[in-house]
């Protein structure tokens, strides 16, 4: 039987987050990708779709809102959630501490877009129109703005 392995995470800085990527596109035949990140309060991408992926979030430490389509739920250490392909999504860390999270693309490859836009030094929101090339690449599009604080 194989068992895909992360024997050697590979990191990567990006807008102060640091992502750890446990498990790469190439690793598990393009069933998934994964990494974990440690994300501080108030950190949260704007409104994205994933056009080609599903999207599961598992919550390590700290506490996290989450808006996916309409619904709101705030999700706590050792709970989950799940993002499916093509839903308006995003996340705000709660004020009151850092998250610590595990996600899960399915399929695999998302986990590249991290890399990409680092090493581009892209910022969001600043530098979202150059960012366009690569967001396209992974099937990723911006929908809106940021979860506000609740």
């Amino acid at each position: 039987m194989d068992v895909a392995t992360s024997e050697k995470p590979t990191g990567v800085v990006w807008m102060g987050t640091r992502y750890e990527i446990l498990l790469r596109a190439a690793t598990t035949n393009g069933a998934m990708g994964m990494f974990q990140s440690e994300d501080q309060p108030g950190f949260g991408p704007p409104m994205h779709v994933h056009h080609d992926a599903e999207e599961t979030f598992y919550i390590l430490s700290g506490a996290v809102d989450f808006a996916r389509g309409d619904e709101r739920l705030t999700v706590r250490a050792g709970g989950a959630v799940h993002i499916p392909r093509g839903t308006p999504h995003t996340f705000r860390v709660r004020d009151e501490g850092s998250a610590r999270m595990l996600t899960i693309l399915t399929p695999g490859g998302f986990e590249g877009f991290f890399a990409e836009v680092a090493a581009a030094g892209f910022e969001m929101p600043r530098d979202l129109a150059a960012m366009q090339p690569i967001s396209e690449k992974y099937r990723l599009e911006i929908v809106g703005p940021p979860l506000s604080a609740t």
